[in-house]
């Protein structure tokens, strides 16, 4: 993997912006650091260096940023990749399970066949906020057989206790807002 050779301060790329998607949400952009090459690949080899330490057999990612991350970090370490989508996405038999989320409520879809049992699986996503989507995710790869060794996230927002709601499973944020 090529690294950059002196640590990017990954937060400088984030960008807030206030009222989004509805009022009184102060929304973490990352589109700045998707567009900054350097920024992009820190971000990718932080998160595939905290996933390896978990030895995954499979990388899952959520819909639909957490696809960007997850499939880079997925091919970074020579594993397979599993989209968890919002319903009706998936063309095959699926699970579905519902959850809360910081602004409303929505499901989450995996196929059904898409973790082997036993698999030792690390969900990625670009945000982990009251930790909704992560659970969901969670109780998607349990219900398919596998295990949740790991999550790993690129920005927390830690006042909102998604860690918590994740417990006792292992942690990785590349950057935290108290």
């Amino acid at each position: 993997m090529n690294k950059p050779s002196s640590p990017i301060d990954l937060q400088r790329f984030i960008r807030d912006v206030p009222d989004f998607p509805k009022k009184g949400i102060l929304f973490k952009d990352i589109t700045p650091l998707l567009g900054d090459a350097a920024a992009f690949r820190s971000a990718i080899a932080q998160l595939a260096d905290r996933a390896a330490a978990r030895r995954p057999d499979v990388i899952v990612a959520i819909e639909s940023r957490g696809f960007v991350f997850g499939s880079a970090v997925a091919t970074t370490l020579g594993r397979g990749f599993v989209p968890v989508r919002k319903p009706g996405k998936l063309p095959f038999r699926s699970r579905r399970v519902e959850y809360a989320l910081e602004y409303g409520t929505d499901a989450l879809e995996m196929h059904e066949d898409a973790i082997a049992p036993g698999a030792r699986v690390v969900v990625i996503d670009d945000l982990l906020a009251t930790g909704g989507t992560a659970v969901a995710t969670g109780e998607l790869v349990r219900l398919a057989g596998g295990e949740v060794v790991g999550c790993a996230f690129v920005i927390e927002l830690a006042f909102l206790g998604g860690r918590a709601r994740l417990a006792p499973i292992a942690i990785d944020s590349l950057m935290s807002y108290a």
